[in-house]
């Protein structure tokens, strides 16, 4: 939970700096970028991060990497910062936030809709129609299959759990008639 915390913090600290210089894109790309050259590079990772590594030593193959790159001063910067915090392994974590933070800025909200069988491309556009008129903002969908729900749909967004499926529906019926209610 602490990582988390500390995640965001460092999101909305670049996410304040990006809407003073106007780069809120640049730096989600620059972000994306590094976090790519992680999953490329899975000692680069591990060398920063490893604490039975020299922390000069670590801190000196940082420098010199971003020296390589064509990263703004700003995210230069900021990497930096995130090492010499010892948060650089947050970077994952910071790049999704920091995601979310310039979508909502953006105005787009990331939806997941869950349905027992493959929905059509129509029944997928009338779910984000409806979607983007409840909410206001544009709705980027991801769509996933889990026969387990028997019917209907699941949908999420954010914290919001919008749940018509069968399964559910017969688990609240199963419970009224265990408390002997009339249905």
């Amino acid at each position: 939970m602490k990582n988390l915390t500390i995640s965001r913090r460092y999101a909305k600290a670049l996410m304040l700096i990006s809407r003073e210089d106007g780069n809120t894109d640049q730096y989600q790309t620059e972000l994306e970028s590094v976090i790519g050259l992680f999953d490329a590079q899975k000692d680069f990772e591990n060398a920063l991060t490893n604490p039975l590594y020299n922390k000069n030593e670590r801190k000196k193959v940082l420098t010199s990497v971003l020296a390589a790159t064509k990263l703004s001063a700003v995210m230069k910067s900021f990497l930096v910062l995130l090492f010499d915090k010892g948060r650089i392994g947050f970077l994952r974590d910071i790049a999704s936030y920091y995601r979310d933070l310039a979508d909502e800025l953006k105005g787009v909200v990331k939806a997941r809709v869950i349905s027992a069988t493959a929905l059509s491309s129509g029944a997928i556009g009338k779910i984000k129609k409806a979607l983007s008129k409840k909410f206001g903002k544009n709705i980027v969908l991801d769509v996933e299959q889990d026969p387990s729900l028997i019917g209907g749909i699941v949908t999420k967004v954010g914290d919001l759990v919008l749940d018509g499926c069968v399964k559910t529906q017969l688990m609240n019926l199963k419970e009224t008639l265990k408390k002997g209610e009339s249905v």
